[in-house]
């Protein structure tokens, strides 16, 4: 008795209704079909439960041992902010001993990132993804799990289950931030923050409320920016002209802290005199402005080697532990002080 009949790349090509060129094209991730005929072509090789034969591809296109990592912010936005760059150079560094390559690409939102994802792991491009920026019920944790695509996230389980996971202890670096301003005898702190629909801000807005309310002190305010310098001068402008101006500031991202400190200056302020100023993620950028910004410091290109080391461990042995990486410590410099009496 013979068995099943072996589906080939002209069965998903009927299904689909294209030719056998255009689910070449599809797979190899090349020009020359629409979005939305690629995904015909896929979901009719899932569903007749064909992939393409790697010993024939690899004759015409040498498959490159490589890992996705898309991210959903803007080109001009990625190259100016110091915490991605930092990552993705911890990133490469492992890359780099295991002659493997990084996958970039940018894209608009999540949904957009799904069907990227799916593209890459499906067309064999890549062994495994680095998911980073959860959002609240993020898509992409109920989306790629099923295409059986390794992945490890970079976020609080919370957020990124079923993926294993790398964090950061927000909550916790929120609050000693909070008690050291307040040590120093603040008692109006505000917070200029990041994306609201970003899952770390999320976490890091209700620390602030608690550790304001923990000390008996009045409710911050706190604005959401997109991170960007442009967004965090606005931002600290706003505070800074409100009738109940703050003493002292905290920042979601060095970038927004280095405009803040321009603002200030701007409005004839002294910083730390008249308003103190305290930066996120520590980067070169706090310590070549005049004061030095203070910052809550942590090792971003440590945390992207172990992100990427944590991939090659669930690729080699089919599982990773999600744990915390060091939690942001304070590095007090020249932009916090007692506040005026």
């Amino acid at each position: 008795m013979s068995g099943p009949a072996r589906i080939t790349i002209k069965d998903v090509a009927a299904r689909a209704g294209v030719s056998k060129g255009a689910v070449s094209l599809a797979f190899n991730d090349k020009p020359g079909v629409s979005d939305a005929t690629r995904e015909r072509i896929f979901a009719a090789a899932r569903d007749l439960g064909w992939a393409p034969n790697l010993a024939a591809r690899s004759l015409s296109n040498a498959r490159v041992d490589a890992i996705g990592l898309a991210v959903c912010r803007p080109a001009r936005m990625l190259g100016l902010e110091p915490w991605y760059m930092e990552f993705i150079s911890g990133i490469e560094s492992v890359l780099a001993e295991r002659s493997a390559s990084l996958l970039l690409r940018l894209v608009p939102d999540l949904d957009e990132e799904v069907g990227q994802q799916a593209r890459w792991w499906q067309s064999k491009q890549i062994a495994g993804s680095i998911l980073v920026d959860f959002h609240g019920d993020d898509p992409r944790t109920t989306a790629l799990p099923g295409l059986g695509l390794p992945a490890v996230a970079v976020g609080h389980p919370s957020l990124t289950a079923p993926f294993p996971s790398l964090w950061t202890d927000d909550a916790t670096a929120v609050g000693e931030a909070v008690r050291y301003l307040a040590a120093l005898g603040h008692r109006r702190i505000d917070r200029v923050g990041g994306a609201p629909d970003l899952g770390h801000t999320g976490i890091r807005a209700e620390a602030f409320t608690a550790a304001l309310a923990g000390l008996g002190l009045p409710e911050g305010r706190q604005l959401a920016t997109d991170f960007s310098g442009e967004e965090g001068a606005r931002a600290t402008r706003t505070l800074l002209t409100s009738a109940d101006r703050p003493t002292a500031i905290l920042y979601d991202n060095d970038l927004s802290a280095v405009a803040g400190l321009s603002v200030a200056a701007e409005m004839g302020l002294s910083v730390p005199t008249d308003v103190s100023l305290l930066a996120w993620d520590d980067s070169q950028l706090c310590t070549l402005t005049h004061p030095k910004l203070s910052a809550m410091s942590h090792d971003v290109h440590g945390f992207g080697a172990e992100v990427a080391r944590a991939l090659f461990e669930l690729l080699e042995t089919g599982s990773t532990e999600s744990r915390p990486v060091p939690t942001p410590v304070l590095m007090p410099r020249g932009s916090t002080a007692p506040p005026p009496r």
